[in-house]
């Protein structure tokens, strides 16, 4: 039997989404804020959750801020842009 790859420009985003549970992923929010962390669930409208999460944010004067954070966290996506790393 021959197996199927599936190209992911033909997905539709939630099942882009759906692929990558269990898999970290890189979220970046408005205000300057990126979330790193590995895809528990979500919902129809992209609300995550997320496992083992670490949280980046830019200072005014430029410098990151790393938040480390071993617990899930609920949250709506209000991101410019979501990276998968699946």
């Amino acid at each position: 039997m021959a197996s199927t790859t599936t190209n992911p420009s033909t997905l539709l985003p939630l099942e882009l989404v759906d692929k990558c549970i269990g898999s970290r992923i890189w979220v970046i929010m408005k205000g300057e804020k990126e979330i790193v962390g590995t895809l528990m669930g979500f919902d129809d409208y992209v609300n995550m959750v997320l496992e083992d999460v670490v949280e980046y944010e830019q200072t005014p004067d430029g410098k990151r801020v790393v938040k480390g954070q071993k617990f899930s966290i609920y949250f709506s996506l209000f991101c410019y842009f979501l990276y998968l790393l699946c």
